[in-house]
């Protein structure tokens, strides 16, 4: 479950080059502009000599606030970066980027591209930030804000919070454990979500998320393993991926549906 990580991977990269706020950029080398959208050189010279305020996370995008200037990073599904003394001259095939700073650099690289960087003035305009939801971890995520948002929706509880237009980061594997444990059945529409069930799917969902990021590794190393497993959370499932088992707190069997070409898994009995 790739989705599953993203979020952990975007939040240990964001602790893991947490040092790098307060230096300043002295240059930006770009050796492969090509990525998703394709990067513009010119923006980047704009970068260099400021210093970088903070470094932080927006739903799987990381923020560089550059004073003034904001640089938005989408690791994508394959992006990593690692930071290597600025003396190293260790150059890895798709390196795209290199950010360099008095004793350190930053070096993106991307195999498959999926990933992009972009330079906006204005964080909050910008297209790939403007229309997200907010945060699952902020208060504002709580249950007069879910109640408000899905009270007229035909669509189901499950797609509506896997929306990343309402709450962010909330991806298959999660959805299917928070609707469990808030005993609520996936499929059931938005309109039919009362305040309570609400209050259950806001709390889980913060549990849950919490964990994630508690287990998830502090040190970029943690997620530089082969296979891309190491340091991800490995969540206590209830019902994900456990179709035919027997659920763990009726013996009922977990059935498996299809929702939007994703998986589903609930128990029927102790959801409704």
């Amino acid at each position: 479950g790739s989705e599953m990580c993203i979020r952990d991977r975007v939040e240990t990269s964001v602790r893991g080059i947490s040092s790098l706020s307060g230096e300043k950029i002295q240059q930006i080398k770009v050796h492969i502009p090509k990525l998703r959208w394709p990067i513009k050189e010119n923006d980047f010279l704009d970068l260099e000599d400021r210093k970088i305020v903070s470094i932080y996370r927006r739903a799987k995008y990381i923020i560089f606030n550059c004073e003034e200037k904001f640089l938005v990073l989408h690791l994508g599904m394959t992006g990593t970066l690692r930071i290597i003394p600025t003396k190293s001259n260790e150059y890895k095939k798709h390196d795209h980027v290199e950010l360099i700073f008095k004793k350190n650099k930053l070096i993106f690289n991307d195999p498959r591209r999926f990933g992009s960087i972009h330079i906006t003035n204005n964080i909050n305009e910008h297209f790939l930030i403007k229309n997200l939801g907010v945060e699952p971890l902020d208060e504002v995520f709580n249950e007069d804000y879910l109640y408000t948002k899905i009270k007229k929706s035909n669509a189901s509880i499950k797609s509506l919070i896997m929306n990343q237009k309402i709450v962010v980061g909330i991806g298959n594997i999660y959805a299917n454990e928070v609707l469990f444990l808030s005993r609520i059945n996936p499929r059931k529409k938005g309109k039919y979500i009362t305040r309570k069930n609400a209050s259950e799917i806001t709390k889980h969902s913060k549990s849950i998320l919490r964990k994630a990021i508690n287990a998830g590794g502090t040190t970029l190393q943690d997620f530089f393993s082969p296979s891309g497993n190491k340091g991800y959370f490995k969540v206590d499932l209830n019902v994900y991926d456990r179709e035919g088992e027997k659920c763990f707190d009726c013996s009922n069997l977990i059935k498996r549906i299809e929702q939007n070409q994703r998986s589903t898994f609930l128990c029927r009995n102790c959801q409704s």
